[in-house]
């Protein structure tokens, strides 16, 4: 390998992430609870985020706004404004978190500045991501910080693109096969997989991958065994 770049992921791969949405949808499914089963509103949740990803994009705004969505739809416009302002709540919740880095982030971090370019790739509110580096006290460890739209071989291009390297320098580091190695392994660069004991369930994937520039661990720790 001739890696000049190391990308990582932010949510669930430096910080914890979506632990926060699962408990929000645990409280919005019992403010709920007098209209749908738990099985039918975490169903109808999940489909109104997914078909509203083309509106609000991903992150927690767009989040709160599917939850108010979902609850206006299973109640039938007949949910109070009290729990309305409950779900409101819910979302700020979540973007007033404390940021808890995941083990060995750091460190990690410590041990490949000077030796590659380290840059942030990831997807969501740009406000809300810049909002949780800052408050992560990581953002000194980065050349480069790239929110995108959407994680996909085009916005891929395009950083290495702004980063003035070829495809097969870059290496990406993230918990998602779908978003963080999937499309980097697509356009020629490599990918190490970090999995997250929580996966949203648009990000799950079955296909198994076989690829050379392909590898799995079982922590951020191990990466530096990697390069």
């Amino acid at each position: 390998m001739n890696i000049k770049v190391v990308a990582f992921d932010a949510d669930d791969t430096l910080w914890v992430n979506e632990p926060y949405f699962r408990q929000s949808e645990e409280r919005f499914c019992a403010l709920l609870g007098e209209y749908a089963s738990l099985h039918e509103l975490e169903r109808e949740l999940l489909k109104i985020e997914i078909d509203n990803l083309a509106l609000y994009g991903y992150g927690i705004k767009g989040f709160m706004l599917s939850m108010i969505e979902t609850a206006m739809k299973v109640s039938g416009n007949t949910v109070s404004t009290e729990v309305i302002g409950q779900i409101i709540d819910l979302g700020k919740q979540m973007l007033n978190q404390p940021i808890e880095l995941l083990e060995g982030v750091e460190h990690v971090l410590e041990q490949l500045k000077g030796k590659y370019r380290l840059v942030v790739a990831t997807k969501g509110d740009l406000l809300d991501q810049e909002r949780k580096l800052r408050k992560s006290g990581l953002i000194h460890h980065f050349h480069h910080i790239e929110v995108m739209s959407e994680k996909d071989d085009a916005n891929y291009l395009k950083l290495i693109k702004h980063l003035d390297i070829k495809p097969d320098e870059l290496l990406m580091i993230g918990n998602s096969l779908k978003s963080d190695v999937l499309p980097v392994l697509n356009i020629g660069g490599y990918a190490v997989h970090v999995p997250y004991h929580i996966t949203w369930a648009h990000e799950q994937i079955e296909d198994k991958i076989d690829n050379e520039r392909f590898k799995s661990a079982e922590s951020i720790t191990e990466v530096l065994e990697l390069l």
